[in-house]
């Protein structure tokens, strides 16, 4: 099914799961705007919404297909014929629909969601995929909960509903519970006991509510799976999902795992600024690859080392992800060295012992201050310059 073996399939659900968190809900415009540049940077899924659930999500999902060329757009069901109506409805105008539809796999989900059965489930999904069908060939299914699922369920479920028409099988860790050794050994279960397995590509979707959703969905892809549903900043319920700019970056930088995708990273920390505005939900600082400090260095022997050689303290490129370039961040942990290339940044050039006059004045007001600008480096050096001439 796969003409690429090594080629990674980016789902982006930053409009569907990401907009679930509270106060971060967008109007429709603000949707097609984060859905064009989620275009741009090469996503190869988008899924729009949960038609479902809210008249103003539905026309979302259908002004959404309108505008994209090239990404698959998805909407996510219920396993239910009136949800699948609802997104056959909304996916009128795509050029690539998707119906996303499925169903609770653990039996914590099967007993205390449901109140049903394995067998009752098991119809259930079954029956959903087969009239998701009936509209759309691309039918991706979702086993809810998975990572708490018994893996021989599991298979079951997923051998059936690729033999009923899935195209997808989305393999989530709901709750983030999973550690990445067990996410992985769950998705190379089903690569060796699914017999139709080779007709459908496997996803990952993982949460982050123990800090591992990167991890697990890298564990997942490394054992087999070739989709990777994710959000731009990791936003989503609870504690987030993947970061698509933490996964796509990583299978970039370790050429070893042979495994690539179509996203331009150049485009990251634009888009990451644009939803980050747009959800009214800021990106901490020290988030990796988008963060304002990941490529800021202040502490004196790092930033010697890398004024040295990048490579010494930075595996990524600032430029690579849409950063201008790394920032040496004058602090009273600052060295010699990065007060000597902010002040030649500034176009002075200064002996020895004049540095050393101007780097003991830099300590004490870098104490006073905590952070020292571009406006204090120039007053340090004029007024000892002055003190030279006198």
């Amino acid at each position: 099914m796969l003409h690429d073996p090594n080629r990674v399939y980016v789902f982006d659900t930053t409009l569907r799961d990401g907009e679930q968190v509270p106060g971060c809900q967008l109007a429709t415009p603000e949707k097609i705007e984060i859905a064009k540049a989620l275009e741009a940077l090469g996503v190869d899924v988008i899924e729009a919404g949960f038609p479902i659930s809210s008249p103003g999500d539905f026309q979302s999902v259908v002004e959404i297909s309108k505008v994209l060329k090239d990404p698959i757009v998805c909407a996510l069901t219920r396993a239910n014929q009136q949800d699948i109506d609802a997104a056959v409805g909304a996916l009128k105008y795509a050029k690539r629909p998707r119906i996303h539809t499925g169903i609770g796999s653990s039996d914590m989900h099967i007993k205390y969601k449901f109140n049903s059965t394995r067998e009752e489930i098991l119809e259930r999904a079954v029956a959903a995929v087969r009239y998701a069908k009936k509209f759309v060939e691309d039918i991706e299914f979702f086993a809810e909960d998975a990572g708490r699922a018994d893996n021989v369920f599991l298979a079951q479920m997923i051998e059936a509903v690729i033999a009923a028409g899935a195209t997808v099988v989305n393999i989530p860790d709901t709750n983030g519970y999973c550690l990445p050794e067990l996410y992985g050994s769950k998705i190379r279960f089903l690569k060796e006991n699914v017999k139709n397995i080779d007709q459908a590509i496997i996803s990952v979707h993982c949460h982050n509510d123990l800090g591992l959703a990167t991890a697990n969905s890298l564990s997942g892809l490394i054992n087999g799976a070739r989709q990777v549903e994710c959000t731009i900043n990791g936003i989503g319920e609870r504690a987030g999902n993947t970061a698509l700019e933490e996964v796509t970056m990583i299978l970039k930088t370790h050429h070893d795992l042979n495994l690539h995708t179509n996203i331009n990273s150049k485009h990251f920390r634009a888009i990451s600024d644009m939803v980050s505005d747009l959800m009214h939900m800021p990106v901490q600082p020290n988030k990796a690859i988008v963060g304002q400090n990941a490529f800021a260095h202040s502490s004196g022997i790092h930033q010697d080392g890398f004024l040295k050689h990048r490579e010494n303290y930075e595996i990524i490129k600032p430029e690579d992800v849409g950063v201008d370039s790394a920032d040496i961040v004058l602090t009273a942990r600052s060295g010699r060295h990065a007060l000597k290339h902010h002040i030649e940044r500034l176009g002075h050039q200064l002996e020895r012992a004049v540095l050393n006059d101007v780097y003991e004045r830099f300590l004490i007001l870098a104490d006073e201050k905590g952070h020292i600008n571009d406006e204090d480096v120039i007053l340090l050096v004029s007024t000892v310059e002055k003190k030279t001439l006198v």
